[in-house]
């Protein structure tokens, strides 16, 4: 069996970090998100595996290569123009010949994909979308289905009164390669604005297959920022080989020196190289490699990207996020939720 990884996307909503970072390399738990999602394909023996590129495509070919490190035979179709989540894909029409799977390079996730695949094949479906039951709707594109688990209908984003389902379209999806014929060629198609819903309106075999596994979209701060903690503290089960650096409640990558007189309080992820100073204060927060962290100085659930430079006794408080090569200047204080672009400084 074949997989697709969706990863040609710019991810906006994550900018500053993503400004010189694709999204399918944000780092979670210091490991890019694709690496994760390749691993669990290997884990599930979905060794043959197809990425769609358009941003930054050579970083993500640099890092993964022919897929060999990670368990994978990694084919690259490069985009000139984005196609969509469906025009990728049909543009890969020569490459699927059997049930494939499609998943998007910046999920978190430990679904049981082997039975996700046997409950499609068990319906005969031509399609069939994973779907998690979530408590709040309004944040997810939710699916409607009949008590078979045959999808009748979609709503993006309802509010609660209005909400004709809780359960959360995940992204990840099964075809049969026949679902390939009902997307144009060469031009942008979407799976949830313009496939799924002429899948419905032909009744085709178009199937929900509901789990209670972990999973979640890592597209705003505010989740990629959990998402991060959730690897900490065990939430989620990862198959990428040696994930090292796990002490307690700190994921720390190598060469990052923690002065023994700084205090770390809850969960917390340093990426490679980092410094962290006497005095300073860290609680579940969540550094990129290379990021130094003055005497005395405050960072409390906060996002910093690569070589982001914090002064003594600065104060970076909960929902900021730093840009890559940003310098927070010596007693400078931030607010909550505070977005520093890339290479600002703040003095």
């Amino acid at each position: 069996m074949k997989g697709m990884v969706l990863a040609a996307g710019v991810g906006s909503r994550l900018d500053p970090l993503t400004q010189q970072t694709p999204k399918p390399l944000v780092p979670l738990a210091n490991r890019p998100a694709m690496e994760h999602i390749l691993a669990l394909l290997a884990h599930h023996n979905i060794t043959e595996v197809a990425a769609n590129l358009w941003y930054l495509p050579e970083q993500i070919k640099n890092y993964f290569g022919d897929g060999s490190r990670f368990g994978v035979n990694l084919y690259y179709s490069q985009e000139q123009e984005l196609q969509g989540t469906a025009g990728g894909v049909r543009k890969l029409a020569h490459y699927f010949d059997d049930t494939f799977l499609v998943i998007a390079g910046d999920a978190l996730t430990d679904l049981d994909l082997g039975q996700l695949v046997a409950f499609h094949r068990q319906h005969g479906a031509l399609a069939t979308i994973a779907v998690k039951p979530v408590a709040d709707p309004t944040h997810y594109g939710v699916v409607v289905t009949d008590p078979t688990g045959r999808i009748q209908g979609f709503q993006e984003k309802p509010c609660r009164e209005e909400a004709l389902s809780f359960t959360a379209n995940t992204g990840i999806y099964v075809f049969e390669p026949e679902v390939l014929e009902l997307i144009p060629a060469e031009t942008f198609y979407d799976f949830g604005r313009q496939l799924f819903p002429r899948l419905v309106a032909e009744q085709a075999p178009f199937y929900a297959w509901s789990t209670e596994d972990y999973w979640c979209d890592v597209g705003t701060h505010q989740v990629y920022h959990q998402a991060n903690l959730d690897i900490v503290q065990g939430k989620v089960c990862l198959y990428a080989p040696g994930l090292a650096g796990v002490e307690g409640q700190l994921v720390k990558g190598e060469q990052t020196v923690i002065h023994p007189e700084a205090e770390l309080s809850g969960a917390n992820v340093f990426g490679a190289n980092c410094r962290i100073a006497v005095g300073a204060y860290l609680e579940n927060a969540v550094l990129w490699d290379r990021v130094s962290i003055g005497a005395g100085s405050q960072v409390t659930g906060a996002v910093l990207g690569s070589r982001v430079v914090v002064e003594a006794g600065a104060i970076i408080p909960s929902g900021a996020v730093i840009g890559a090569d940003a310098v927070i200047g010596a007693q400078v204080r931030l607010v909550e939720g505070q977005v520093v672009p890339r290479a600002v400084v703040l003095k």
